[in-house]
Protein backbone atom coordinates (compact mmCIF):
# COMPACT_ATOMS: atom_id res chain seq x y z
CA UNK A 1 0.00 0.00 0.00
CA UNK A 2 1.46 3.27 -0.62
CA UNK A 3 1.61 6.60 1.20
CA UNK A 4 -0.90 8.46 -0.85
CA UNK A 5 -3.56 5.32 -0.19
CA UNK A 6 -3.20 4.64 3.45
CA UNK A 7 -5.09 7.53 4.53
CA UNK A 8 -7.94 6.24 1.92
CA UNK A 9 -10.15 4.29 4.68
CA UNK A 10 -10.32 7.03 6.88
CA UNK A 11 -11.15 9.40 4.05
CA UNK A 12 -14.01 6.53 3.06
CA UNK A 13 -15.20 6.39 6.34
CA UNK A 14 -15.46 10.32 7.38
CA UNK A 15 -17.02 10.87 3.95
CA UNK A 16 -19.55 7.85 4.80
CA UNK A 17 -20.16 9.77 8.27
CA UNK A 18 -20.47 13.18 6.69
CA UNK A 19 -23.08 11.92 4.09
CA UNK A 20 -25.31 10.31 7.01
CA UNK A 21 -25.27 13.34 8.89
CA UNK A 22 -25.89 15.46 6.78
CA UNK A 23 -28.91 13.00 5.96
CA UNK A 24 -30.10 13.06 9.41
CA UNK A 25 -29.91 17.29 9.04
CA UNK A 26 -32.63 16.88 6.33
CA UNK A 27 -34.50 14.24 8.23
CA UNK A 28 -35.23 17.16 10.46
CA UNK A 29 -36.96 19.45 8.20
CA UNK A 30 -39.82 17.26 7.80
CA UNK A 31 -41.30 17.70 11.38
CA UNK A 32 -40.20 21.27 11.47
CA UNK A 33 -41.93 21.94 8.44
CA UNK A 34 -44.80 20.89 10.37
CA UNK A 35 -44.41 24.00 12.88
CA UNK A 36 -46.28 27.00 10.82
CA UNK A 37 -49.14 25.00 11.23
CA UNK A 38 -48.96 25.19 14.77
CA UNK A 39 -48.01 28.78 15.13
CA UNK A 40 -50.95 29.62 12.97
CA UNK A 41 -52.97 28.06 15.38
CA UNK A 42 -52.19 29.54 18.53
CA UNK A 43 -52.18 32.62 16.62
CA UNK A 44 -55.30 32.04 15.87
CA UNK A 45 -56.63 31.24 19.47
CA UNK A 46 -54.83 34.58 21.26
CA UNK A 47 -57.06 36.59 23.49
CA UNK A 48 -56.78 39.70 20.85
CA UNK A 49 -57.63 37.78 17.72
CA UNK A 50 -60.55 35.03 18.64
CA UNK A 51 -60.67 35.45 21.96
CA UNK A 52 -61.89 38.23 24.60
CA UNK A 53 -60.15 41.04 23.68
CA UNK A 54 -61.02 40.24 19.93
CA UNK A 55 -64.07 38.90 18.35
CA UNK A 56 -64.72 37.31 21.42
CA UNK A 57 -65.53 34.03 19.99
CA UNK A 58 -63.71 31.92 23.48
CA UNK A 59 -64.58 28.59 22.36
CA UNK A 60 -63.17 29.35 18.91
CA UNK A 61 -60.16 30.63 20.50
CA UNK A 62 -59.63 27.24 22.99
CA UNK A 63 -59.82 25.40 19.68
CA UNK A 64 -57.22 26.95 18.02
CA UNK A 65 -55.05 26.85 21.36
CA UNK A 66 -55.35 23.66 21.63
CA UNK A 67 -54.64 22.65 18.35
CA UNK A 68 -51.64 24.45 18.02
CA UNK A 69 -50.98 23.24 21.60
CA UNK A 70 -51.00 19.56 20.44
CA UNK A 71 -48.54 19.78 17.79
CA UNK A 72 -45.95 21.44 20.06
CA UNK A 73 -46.39 19.96 23.02
CA UNK A 74 -42.91 18.88 24.43
CA UNK A 75 -43.72 15.48 25.47
CA UNK A 76 -45.87 14.36 23.02
CA UNK A 77 -46.29 16.13 20.43
CA UNK A 78 -43.25 17.55 18.92
CA UNK A 79 -41.34 14.40 19.84
CA UNK A 80 -43.55 12.12 18.44
CA UNK A 81 -43.17 14.38 14.75
CA UNK A 82 -39.51 13.96 14.79
CA UNK A 83 -39.64 10.30 16.18
CA UNK A 84 -41.82 9.36 12.63
CA UNK A 85 -39.97 12.31 11.06
CA UNK A 86 -36.62 10.79 11.51
CA UNK A 87 -37.79 7.66 10.42
CA UNK A 88 -38.58 8.35 7.36
CA UNK A 89 -36.15 10.25 6.61
CA UNK A 90 -33.35 7.51 7.50
CA UNK A 91 -34.79 4.77 6.34
CA UNK A 92 -33.97 3.43 3.22
CA UNK A 93 -36.94 3.32 0.43
CA UNK A 94 -39.28 4.51 3.62
CA UNK A 95 -43.24 3.85 3.68
CA UNK A 96 -46.47 3.77 5.72
CA UNK A 97 -45.16 0.73 8.09
CA UNK A 98 -41.51 2.64 8.77
CA UNK A 99 -44.10 5.47 9.87
CA UNK A 100 -46.38 3.30 11.81
CA UNK A 101 -43.24 1.39 13.62
CA UNK A 102 -42.24 4.59 14.44
CA UNK A 103 -45.50 5.43 16.10
CA UNK A 104 -45.83 1.88 17.99
CA UNK A 105 -42.68 2.48 19.27
CA UNK A 106 -42.96 6.00 20.73
CA UNK A 107 -46.32 5.47 22.35
CA UNK A 108 -45.34 2.57 23.99
CA UNK A 109 -41.84 4.68 25.29
CA UNK A 110 -43.87 7.41 26.28
CA UNK A 111 -45.92 5.32 28.36
CA UNK A 112 -43.84 3.76 30.05
CA UNK A 113 -42.12 6.69 31.42
CA UNK A 114 -45.47 7.88 32.52
CA UNK A 115 -45.66 5.06 34.96
CA UNK A 116 -42.76 6.56 36.93
CA UNK A 117 -43.84 10.42 38.25
CA UNK A 118 -41.00 12.18 39.17
CA UNK A 119 -41.13 12.26 43.45
CA UNK A 120 -43.11 15.37 44.73
CA UNK A 121 -41.12 18.26 46.74
CA UNK A 122 -40.83 17.83 50.36
CA UNK A 123 -43.51 18.10 52.45
CA UNK A 124 -45.99 17.66 49.95
CA UNK A 125 -48.58 14.46 49.84
CA UNK A 126 -48.89 12.09 47.16
CA UNK A 127 -52.31 11.98 46.17
CA UNK A 128 -52.56 8.70 43.67
CA UNK A 129 -53.20 9.18 40.55
CA UNK A 130 -54.11 12.85 40.97
CA UNK A 131 -50.82 14.73 41.59
CA UNK A 132 -48.78 16.33 44.67
CA UNK A 133 -51.04 18.36 47.49
CA UNK A 134 -49.05 21.26 48.93
CA UNK A 135 -49.65 22.49 52.50
CA UNK A 136 -51.80 25.07 51.11
CA UNK A 137 -54.18 22.46 49.94
CA UNK A 138 -53.17 23.50 46.25
CA UNK A 139 -52.72 20.37 44.04
CA UNK A 140 -49.93 19.97 41.31
CA UNK A 141 -50.09 17.63 38.56
CA UNK A 142 -47.11 14.36 38.39
CA UNK A 143 -44.41 15.22 36.44
CA UNK A 144 -42.36 12.67 34.81
CA UNK A 145 -39.20 12.21 33.08
CA UNK A 146 -39.51 13.89 29.63
CA UNK A 147 -36.43 13.42 26.91
CA UNK A 148 -38.17 15.89 24.67
CA UNK A 149 -37.02 15.82 20.89
CA UNK A 150 -34.00 14.50 22.01
CA UNK A 151 -36.09 10.98 23.02
CA UNK A 152 -38.15 11.59 19.93
CA UNK A 153 -35.09 11.57 17.31
CA UNK A 154 -33.52 8.48 19.12
CA UNK A 155 -36.61 6.80 19.13
CA UNK A 156 -36.64 7.58 15.46
CA UNK A 157 -33.40 6.51 14.80
CA UNK A 158 -33.75 2.89 15.94
CA UNK A 159 -37.00 2.36 14.03
CA UNK A 160 -35.17 3.41 11.10
CA UNK A 161 -32.22 0.99 12.18
CA UNK A 162 -34.54 -1.65 12.61
CA UNK A 163 -36.97 -0.96 10.07
CA UNK A 164 -33.98 -1.52 7.50
CA UNK A 165 -33.02 -4.76 9.09
CA UNK A 166 -36.12 -6.58 9.28
CA UNK A 167 -39.09 -5.19 6.75
CA UNK A 168 -38.16 -8.70 4.78
CA UNK A 169 -37.90 -10.67 7.33
CA UNK A 170 -39.90 -14.32 6.84
CA UNK A 171 -40.65 -15.84 10.10
CA UNK A 172 -42.32 -19.72 10.08
CA UNK A 173 -44.85 -20.16 7.90
CA UNK A 174 -47.59 -20.72 11.65
CA UNK A 175 -46.28 -16.95 11.93
CA UNK A 176 -46.83 -16.47 8.66
CA UNK A 177 -49.17 -13.13 9.06
CA UNK A 178 -46.18 -11.09 10.70
CA UNK A 179 -43.82 -11.04 8.05
CA UNK A 180 -42.03 -8.46 7.06
CA UNK A 181 -43.09 -5.18 7.87
CA UNK A 182 -45.87 -6.35 9.71
CA UNK A 183 -43.13 -7.68 12.23
CA UNK A 184 -41.13 -4.66 12.77
CA UNK A 185 -43.80 -2.22 14.75
CA UNK A 186 -43.88 -5.86 17.50
CA UNK A 187 -40.07 -5.48 17.74
CA UNK A 188 -40.47 -1.55 18.24
CA UNK A 189 -42.53 -2.25 20.75
CA UNK A 190 -40.01 -3.86 22.60
CA UNK A 191 -37.00 -1.53 21.61
CA UNK A 192 -38.82 0.94 23.35
CA UNK A 193 -39.56 -0.65 26.80
CA UNK A 194 -36.08 -1.20 26.72
CA UNK A 195 -34.97 2.51 25.56
CA UNK A 196 -37.57 3.78 28.10
CA UNK A 197 -36.42 2.03 30.98
CA UNK A 198 -33.01 3.36 30.30
CA UNK A 199 -34.29 6.51 29.87
CA UNK A 200 -35.85 6.53 33.36
CA UNK A 201 -32.00 5.40 34.87
CA UNK A 202 -30.07 7.81 32.99
CA UNK A 203 -32.50 10.99 31.83
CA UNK A 204 -32.34 12.72 35.31
CA UNK A 205 -28.39 13.50 35.42
CA UNK A 206 -28.59 14.38 31.01
CA UNK A 207 -31.62 16.31 31.77
CA UNK A 208 -30.04 18.60 34.30
CA UNK A 209 -26.52 18.90 32.32
CA UNK A 210 -28.67 19.86 29.38
CA UNK A 211 -30.60 22.28 31.84
CA UNK A 212 -27.31 23.70 33.16
CA UNK A 213 -26.01 24.32 29.40
CA UNK A 214 -29.02 26.00 28.34
CA UNK A 215 -29.08 28.02 31.50
CA UNK A 216 -25.16 29.19 30.76
CA UNK A 217 -26.25 29.70 26.97
CA UNK A 218 -29.35 31.88 27.60
CA UNK A 219 -26.78 33.86 30.74
CA UNK A 220 -24.46 35.03 28.09
CA UNK A 221 -26.73 37.27 26.79
CA UNK A 222 -25.73 39.27 23.34
CA UNK A 223 -22.74 36.79 22.97
CA UNK A 224 -24.43 33.81 22.82
CA UNK A 225 -27.04 34.75 20.85
CA UNK A 226 -24.32 36.16 17.84
CA UNK A 227 -22.29 32.79 18.19
CA UNK A 228 -25.77 31.13 17.57
CA UNK A 229 -26.12 33.32 14.84
CA UNK A 230 -22.41 32.71 12.93
CA UNK A 231 -22.86 28.94 13.98
CA UNK A 232 -26.07 28.72 12.03
CA UNK A 233 -25.36 30.05 8.88
CA UNK A 234 -21.96 28.46 8.95
CA UNK A 235 -23.37 25.01 9.31
CA UNK A 236 -25.69 25.55 6.74
CA UNK A 237 -23.43 25.28 4.66
CA UNK A 238 -22.75 22.03 4.94
CA UNK A 239 -26.44 21.21 5.56
CA UNK A 240 -25.50 20.55 9.13
CA UNK A 241 -27.51 23.17 10.93
CA UNK A 242 -30.61 21.50 12.08
CA UNK A 243 -28.28 19.47 14.73
CA UNK A 244 -27.70 23.31 16.46
CA UNK A 245 -31.35 24.61 15.69
CA UNK A 246 -33.28 21.31 17.31
CA UNK A 247 -31.79 21.10 20.53
CA UNK A 248 -31.60 25.33 21.12
CA UNK A 249 -35.18 25.59 19.47
CA UNK A 250 -36.99 23.05 20.76
CA UNK A 251 -34.79 21.27 24.26
CA UNK A 252 -32.79 24.24 26.03
CA UNK A 253 -34.01 26.24 28.59
CA UNK A 254 -37.54 26.68 30.26
CA UNK A 255 -40.70 28.11 30.83
CA UNK A 256 -43.98 27.53 32.88
CA UNK A 257 -47.19 28.44 31.92
CA UNK A 258 -49.66 30.03 34.58
CA UNK A 259 -51.48 27.00 34.29
CA UNK A 260 -48.60 25.05 35.55
CA UNK A 261 -47.09 23.18 32.26
CA UNK A 262 -43.70 23.48 31.46
CA UNK A 263 -42.30 24.28 28.03
CA UNK A 264 -38.82 23.88 26.30
CA UNK A 265 -36.77 25.46 23.80
CA UNK A 266 -36.74 28.82 22.69
CA UNK A 267 -39.29 28.86 19.99
CA UNK A 268 -41.74 26.78 22.19
CA UNK A 269 -41.30 29.59 24.99
CA UNK A 270 -41.75 32.20 22.97
CA UNK A 271 -45.09 30.84 21.56
CA UNK A 272 -46.38 29.86 25.10
CA UNK A 273 -45.72 33.88 26.12
CA UNK A 274 -42.50 33.74 27.57
CA UNK A 275 -41.63 37.61 27.67
CA UNK A 276 -37.66 36.77 28.08
CA UNK A 277 -37.58 34.46 24.86
CA UNK A 278 -36.19 35.02 21.97
CA UNK A 279 -32.47 35.12 22.06
CA UNK A 280 -31.99 32.61 19.70
CA UNK A 281 -34.10 33.57 16.84
CA UNK A 282 -35.28 37.72 17.07
CA UNK A 283 -31.56 38.77 14.81
CA UNK A 284 -33.24 36.40 11.77
CA UNK A 285 -35.96 38.97 10.80
CA UNK A 286 -33.23 41.92 10.20
CA UNK A 287 -31.34 39.37 8.19
CA UNK A 288 -33.70 38.16 6.18
CA UNK A 289 -36.66 40.73 5.46
CA UNK A 290 -34.32 43.11 4.80
CA UNK A 291 -30.39 43.08 4.64
CA UNK A 292 -30.09 39.64 2.09
CA UNK A 293 -32.55 41.68 -0.37
CA UNK A 294 -30.45 44.64 -0.38
CA UNK A 295 -27.39 42.23 -0.85
CA UNK A 296 -29.72 40.99 -4.14
CA UNK A 297 -29.73 44.42 -5.19
CA UNK A 298 -26.61 44.95 -4.59
CA UNK A 299 -25.91 41.74 -7.32
CA UNK A 300 -28.35 43.01 -9.31
CA UNK A 301 -26.41 46.56 -9.55
CA UNK A 302 -23.11 44.95 -10.05
CA UNK A 303 -23.79 42.83 -13.02
CA UNK A 304 -22.87 43.78 -16.68
CA UNK A 305 -25.40 46.30 -17.96
CA UNK A 306 -26.49 43.54 -20.92
CA UNK A 307 -27.46 41.17 -18.47
CA UNK A 308 -29.03 43.17 -15.84
CA UNK A 309 -32.29 42.86 -16.53
CA UNK A 310 -32.47 39.48 -16.79
CA UNK A 311 -30.36 39.08 -13.10
CA UNK A 312 -32.68 41.80 -11.40
CA UNK A 313 -35.82 39.03 -12.52
CA UNK A 314 -34.21 36.39 -10.87
CA UNK A 315 -32.50 38.34 -7.90
CA UNK A 316 -36.15 39.93 -7.05
CA UNK A 317 -37.97 36.62 -6.69
CA UNK A 318 -34.78 35.18 -4.64
CA UNK A 319 -34.96 38.32 -2.59
CA UNK A 320 -39.02 38.40 -2.13
CA UNK A 321 -38.60 34.82 -0.99
CA UNK A 322 -36.51 35.91 1.94
CA UNK A 323 -38.25 38.72 2.47
CA UNK A 324 -41.97 37.24 2.72
CA UNK A 325 -40.88 33.55 4.40
CA UNK A 326 -37.61 33.52 5.18
CA UNK A 327 -36.47 30.91 3.24
CA UNK A 328 -32.91 32.47 2.48
CA UNK A 329 -31.16 29.17 0.79
CA UNK A 330 -31.50 30.34 -3.14
CA UNK A 331 -30.51 33.55 -2.38
CA UNK A 332 -27.52 33.04 -0.14
CA UNK A 333 -26.61 30.15 -3.08
CA UNK A 334 -26.35 32.43 -5.45
CA UNK A 335 -23.19 33.83 -3.79
CA UNK A 336 -21.71 30.95 -2.14
CA UNK A 337 -19.99 29.31 -4.47
CA UNK A 338 -18.91 32.20 -5.82
CA UNK A 339 -18.04 34.14 -3.19
CA UNK A 340 -16.76 32.48 -0.48
CA UNK A 341 -15.72 35.42 1.61
CA UNK A 342 -19.13 37.20 1.01
CA UNK A 343 -20.57 34.43 2.64
CA UNK A 344 -18.23 34.13 5.81
CA UNK A 345 -18.77 38.19 5.67
CA UNK A 346 -22.64 37.16 5.49
CA UNK A 347 -22.58 35.10 8.35
CA UNK A 348 -20.25 37.34 10.76
CA UNK A 349 -22.91 39.53 10.43
CA UNK A 350 -26.30 37.67 11.01
CA UNK A 351 -24.49 37.33 14.48
CA UNK A 352 -23.80 41.15 14.89
CA UNK A 353 -27.64 41.35 13.89
CA UNK A 354 -28.78 38.23 16.69
CA UNK A 355 -26.17 40.66 19.22
CA UNK A 356 -27.86 44.02 18.25
CA UNK A 357 -31.28 42.75 18.36
CA UNK A 358 -31.02 41.05 21.85
CA UNK A 359 -29.24 43.97 23.58
CA UNK A 360 -32.03 46.41 22.30
CA UNK A 361 -34.57 44.26 23.78
CA UNK A 362 -36.25 42.82 20.90
CA UNK A 363 -37.55 39.30 21.33
CA UNK A 364 -39.04 37.62 18.38
CA UNK A 365 -39.92 34.45 17.44
CA UNK A 366 -41.00 31.99 14.38
CA UNK A 367 -42.56 28.75 13.82
CA UNK A 368 -41.14 28.61 10.11
CA UNK A 369 -38.76 30.96 9.17
CA UNK A 370 -37.61 35.26 10.30
CA UNK A 371 -40.01 36.47 7.28
CA UNK A 372 -42.58 38.54 7.06
CA UNK A 373 -45.58 35.96 7.36
CA UNK A 374 -44.25 34.93 11.03
CA UNK A 375 -43.45 38.56 11.80
CA UNK A 376 -47.24 39.68 11.24
CA UNK A 377 -48.45 36.26 12.59
CA UNK A 378 -46.62 36.81 16.15
CA UNK A 379 -46.41 40.66 16.50
CA UNK A 380 -48.78 40.51 19.43
CA UNK A 381 -46.57 37.36 21.25
CA UNK A 382 -43.04 40.14 20.55
CA UNK A 383 -41.90 42.80 22.25
CA UNK A 384 -40.63 45.85 20.49
CA UNK A 385 -41.09 44.14 17.14
CA UNK A 386 -41.19 47.35 15.27
CA UNK A 387 -37.30 47.78 16.15
CA UNK A 388 -37.20 45.01 13.98
CA UNK A 389 -37.43 47.66 11.12
CA UNK A 390 -34.75 50.50 11.45
CA UNK A 391 -32.04 47.59 12.62
CA UNK A 392 -33.13 45.52 9.31
CA UNK A 393 -32.82 48.66 6.89
CA UNK A 394 -29.45 49.95 8.88
CA UNK A 395 -28.34 45.93 8.21
CA UNK A 396 -29.26 46.74 4.48
CA UNK A 397 -27.61 49.66 3.79
CA UNK A 398 -24.55 47.47 5.29
CA UNK A 399 -25.08 44.48 3.40
CA UNK A 400 -25.40 46.49 -0.01
CA UNK A 401 -22.30 49.00 0.73
CA UNK A 402 -20.47 45.94 1.76
CA UNK A 403 -21.30 43.68 -1.33
CA UNK A 404 -21.13 46.19 -3.53
CA UNK A 405 -17.46 47.27 -2.72
CA UNK A 406 -16.47 44.03 -2.60
CA UNK A 407 -17.94 42.95 -6.34
CA UNK A 408 -16.39 45.46 -7.89
CA UNK A 409 -13.45 46.15 -5.93
CA UNK A 410 -12.03 42.22 -6.19
CA UNK A 411 -14.40 41.31 -9.62
CA UNK A 412 -16.41 38.61 -7.80
CA UNK A 413 -17.88 36.45 -10.65
CA UNK A 414 -21.87 36.81 -8.85
CA UNK A 415 -24.36 36.35 -11.22
CA UNK A 416 -24.43 38.60 -13.97
CA UNK A 417 -20.47 39.03 -13.91
CA UNK A 418 -19.43 35.78 -15.49
CA UNK A 419 -17.63 35.97 -18.77
CA UNK A 420 -19.22 35.00 -22.42
CA UNK A 421 -17.80 31.57 -22.18
CA UNK A 422 -18.81 30.81 -18.74
CA UNK A 423 -22.60 32.16 -19.44
CA UNK A 424 -22.58 30.00 -22.81
CA UNK A 425 -21.58 27.06 -21.26
CA UNK A 426 -24.15 27.66 -18.21
CA UNK A 427 -27.33 28.42 -20.70
CA UNK A 428 -26.43 25.17 -22.52
CA UNK A 429 -26.00 23.09 -19.38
Amino acid sequence: MSADSAPAPARARWNKLFQGLQKMGRSLQLPIAVLPAAGLLIGLGQPGVFGAEGLGWDNVSKVMRGAGGALLDGSLGLPLLFCVGVAIGMAKKADGSTALAAVAGFLVYYNVLRQFPVSCAGGAKVLTNIGCQAADSSVAPFTYQNPGVFGGIVMGLMTAYFWQRYHRTRLVDWLGFFNGRRLVPIIMAFVAVAFAALCLWIWPPVGRGLEHFGDWLVGLGYWGAGVFGVANRALLVIGLHQFLNVPVWFQFGSYTTPDGTVVHGDINMFLAGDPNAGQFTSGFFPIMMFALPAAALAITHCARPERRKEIGGLMLSVALTSFVTGITEPLEYSFLFVAPVLYAIHALLTGVSMAVTWGLGVHDGFTFSAGLIDYVINWHLATRPWAVVPIGLCFAVVYYVIFRFAITKFDLRTPGRESEEEHEDTTKA
